[in-house]
């Protein structure tokens, strides 16, 4: 995600690289990595908060909220200040790419209508709030006080209570940060665009190439809910990187190899669970919950 490890280092090393040609984009740079190292923490503190019945505490909506401001000043920072400027580099556009596309994957996790996730901060059903209910008592009520009449009222409303007008009804909790929407779409098509980009200039045990992939996984199993696709992607990533013939230093072999082993992870994600129900590894159902022994998306990668 936008506070993954391998994601930091490539903003530093580009800061660094480009202080002295381009002050500006390096002061952006620098912003960004403080911002992603501060919504690391963030994510997994809300990961570790997230309970099983999905009912978020006044703790854990203030922590949404947080995050999501965070990534919408990061998204901000991102499109204004650093893509336009990324043309004639190489890492930096495939990192700016894959950045953008983390910020909206945050923003599907945690403030999407309708919700894919249950990390997210539901909009409240306007047919579930106390004014709408309708009364399940039977006959009349007297003024008086007394018991329920069982004569029936002159007139026979039909239907159930109405809603309100469209723009008009409640909105998510998080609205004011961000305006509510479908962000599943345009963030789906971001990962596209970062691991095709990447497929094309960088190769394939690159581990920034690995941290595209990993989280365009991850996101196909979180959000999307295609299983199968999830996998598929992780093991043909797996396959490149051992096709790969290109040298690469200590520090990139250490983080490749900890990426493979994510991978590695989520080619077998969800297999256990859709032995048991086989309709799960359609994609046509929300994924069951991770079992005791089932591996998770890595850290920074909800």
């Amino acid at each position: 995600m936008a506070s993954s490890e391998v994601d930091q280092k490539f903003l530093g090393k580009a800061a660094k690289a480009v202080e002295h040609e381009n002050p500006l984009l390096a002061s952006v740079l620098y912003k960004i990595l403080g911002l992603s190292i501060n919504l690391s923490h963030q994510l997994v503190k809300a990961k570790k908060q997230r309970r099983p019945d999905g009912t978020p505490t006044s703790a854990q909506l203030d922590l949404s909220f947080h995050i999501i401001w965070l990534s919408r000043e990061g998204l901000v920072l991102l499109e204004q200040y650093v893509v336009p400027m990324v043309g004639a580099y190489t890492e930096l556009k495939v990192l700016a790419y894959k950045l953008r596309a983390s910020f909206y994957h945050i923003f599907v996790l945690f403030h999407n209508t309708p919700p894919v996730s249950s990390m997210g901060v539901n909009t409240p059903d306007p047919q579930n709030t106390p004014q709408s209910r309708l009364d399940k008592g039977k006959g009349v009520a007297t003024d008086d006080g007394g018991a329920p009449s069982s004569a029936k009222p002159s007139r026979n409303f039909e239907g159930g209570p109405v809603g309100p007008p469209p723009g008009f009804g409640p909105e998510s909790p998080s609205a004011f940060l961000l305006k509510p929407g479908d962000y599943l779409p345009i963030a789906h098509q971001y990962f596209k665009e970062a691991a095709e980009l990447a497929d094309k200039i960088l190769w394939g045990s690159h581990s920034l190439r690995l941290s595209v992939k990993t989280e365009y996984a991850a996101f196909l199993y979180e959000c999307v809910h295609d299983f199968e696709g999830s996998r598929k992607l992780a093991k043909e990533t797996v396959a490149q990187v051992y096709d790969a013939t290109e040298g690469i230093d200590n520090d990139m072999f250490n983080d490749a190899c900890e990426l493979v082993t994510v991978l590695g992870k989520m080619m077998k994600r969800g297999l256990n669970s859709s032995n048991k129900n086989p309709a799960s590894s359609t994609g046509s159902q929300p994924p069951a919950r991770t079992e005791q022994g089932e591996p998770s998306a890595p850290p920074g990668m909800i």
